[in-house]
């Protein structure tokens, strides 16, 4: 930190673990009144988890600039001999996480006040939304992804992917599939995507009104279709707030419909949304089988066994929205 010059110079550092897990562990870095914080692959990691520390650097690094709500870009270390495994420094959010929630309750006011807890939706919404305008070939992202046959690698490759790990048949997986491949995008505009986008990745800023302070946890970050983000974030979003939702974790009562948030993705990004049966219908059937992984790894434990009736009702959901929707 100090050859590069970074802020803190010269002050003692102290180190402050947040979290971790087997793909990344973050540690908090004080140096006398800066902060940032540090990510890595954790030391039993996958070897490609470097690569992928190094990818995530890259697209925090080229959010520097642009409207999306994200971490700064600090400093980057490729070199694994200094901690074990390459790292990257981001700034400090101040502010919390939706994953932080007690007893799944919003902190206040959004606890009480429904109306002021719309807006923790909208923003989530806005996220990805100026996030599917970011100009990726500008910002030196042109080799990120591959957009060219984006759609039909999906369905490829996590057909394969299923076959490999496939321990039982799931209701509605072929019905889905078929779906998937006679059907395609209006339009396909490719642009910067997430690849896990959900009120479990992001943050806000403290008090009312609600502010998305940033975007957070770019794993799955690629150049695809954004309009797959919005697919997986509204693809168990109610759609109307009297509904049941699965979105078990946090509060979903008082929030505006999946209609409405889809509509302000469509106002702040300039796309069109006539074909979000299309993401839906994609979205479940991915989760679903990536859920499978999972459940057929579960053993005894408990958690990835209660994934199990899940995954057939997201396929299920899945296969029976592909048939009766309108969507041609």
């Amino acid at each position: 930190m100090d050859g590069a010059g970074l802020p803190g110079k010269g002050e003692p550092l102290e180190a402050e673990f947040l979290s971790g897990g087997t793909q990344n562990v973050i540690y908090k870095i004080t140096r006398g009144e800066e902060a940032c914080v540090l990510r890595m692959p954790p030391p039993d990691a996958p070897p490609d988890r470097d690569k992928g520390i190094l990818r995530e650097w890259r697209i925090i690094e080229a959010l520097d600039g642009t409207e999306v709500p994200h971490t700064a870009a600090v400093g980057v270390c490729p070199d694994a001999s200094v901690l074990g495994r390459p790292f990257y420094l981001m700034g400090f959010v101040d502010g919390w996480s939706p994953m932080d929630l007690a007893g799944r309750q919003w902190p206040e006011p959004f606890g009480t006040d429904l109306t002021a807890r719309q807006g923790l939706a909208y923003q989530l919404a806005e996220g990805i939304a100026l996030l599917s305008k970011v100009d990726w070939k500008a910002k030196g992202l042109a080799d990120l992804g591959r957009p060219d046959g984006f759609h039909e690698r999906q369905v490829d490759r996590w057909t394969g992917f299923f076959e490999r790990i496939k321990g039982r048949e799931i209701d509605g997986l072929d019905e889905a599939t078929t779906w998937l491949r006679t059907h395609r995008p209006l339009d396909f505009i490719p642009g910067l995507m997430h690849g896990d986008y959900q009120f479990a990745n992001v943050m806000y800023r403290d008090g009312a009104p609600a502010k998305l302070a940033a975007i957070v946890d770019w794993e799955m970050g690629t150049v695809g279709d954004p309009k797959l983000d919005l697919g997986w974030m509204v693809q168990s979003w109610p759609e109307s707030s009297d509904e049941p939702t699965d979105m078990s974790y946090v509060d979903m009562r008082g929030m505006p419909t999946r209609a409405e948030v889809v509509e302000h993705y469509a106002k702040v990004s300039g796309r069109q949304i006539d074909d979000l049966d299309y993401y839906l219908v994609l979205a479940k059937w991915k989760l679903a089988i990536v859920l499978e992984q999972g459940f057929q790894r579960a053993g005894d434990n408990e958690k990835l066994l209660a994934y199990g009736p899940v995954i057939v009702s997201l396929m299920r959901s899945a296969a029976e929205l592909a048939e009766s929707s309108d969507y041609t």
